[in-house]
């Protein structure tokens, strides 16, 4: 595992290996590889240490989430972990009709925090991250841009309708945009060396 060799392949320079990276969420892959019982703090560690990861991919979210903030649209989530352990059922959307969403304000909604609360916020997660993971590259991020932020608040269905007055939406769209922005405005005065932005419309039917 190397920490440069992670930069630089990011950086798009040349490397002594490929550079290794590693989505899994199979604690008991993780559990088989190490040795290690599940719940073990060193767990994450040393399976990255044994698999030579150079990066770890990840995003954060605002330090109080949406669903406690205003309305947020739970779609559930199909199976992808042994067992299914994973898999939950949709809630109902708190969207009654697509003019509530074409009124939402991203902004008013859940409220811009204190940037330099944000600053610190962040700053805490990173260097945290950075003193347990010293020879990855641990990424600053953030989740609910554009269109998965509408997804977490509007859930599929609403936004598909919403998105029918592409003028109206639009709207829609440009206050979770600035609500975004606050975010990265935020990550953009820690030590973060890069900065992962999320996004993507995706789901199973």
């Amino acid at each position: 595992m190397s920490y440069q060799i992670g930069k630089d392949a990011l950086n798009l320079q040349p490397t002594p290996r490929l550079a290794h990276t590693e989505y899994c969420s199979n604690e008991r892959l993780k559990t088989a590889v190490t040795g290690l019982l599940p719940g073990d703090p060193e767990l994450e560690r040393e399976f990255y240490r044994l698999w030579d990861i150079d990066f770890i991919w990840s995003t954060s979210s605002p330090p109080v989430p949406w669903r406690e903030r205003g309305r947020t649209t739970d779609m559930g989530h199909a199976e992808f972990l042994e067992g299914g352990t994973d898999w939950r059922l949709p809630t109902h959307c708190p969207f009654g009709s697509v003019e509530d969403v074409w009124a939402f304000d991203a902004v008013a909604e859940y409220g811009l925090e204190d940037h330099t609360d944000l600053v610190r916020y962040y700053e805490g997660l990173y260097q945290a991250a950075h003193r347990k993971y010293p020879e990855q590259v641990w990424t600053g991020g953030y989740y609910q841009t554009i269109f998965s932020g509408a997804i977490e608040a509007f859930g599929w269905d609403m936004l598909l309708l919403a998105a029918s007055d592409a003028h109206r939406f639009a709207r829609v769209l440009d206050s979770i945009y600035r609500y975004t922005l606050h975010q990265y405005e935020a990550w953009a005065q820690t030590g973060i060396e890069f900065f992962m932005c999320h996004d993507d419309m995706v789901w199973t039917q």
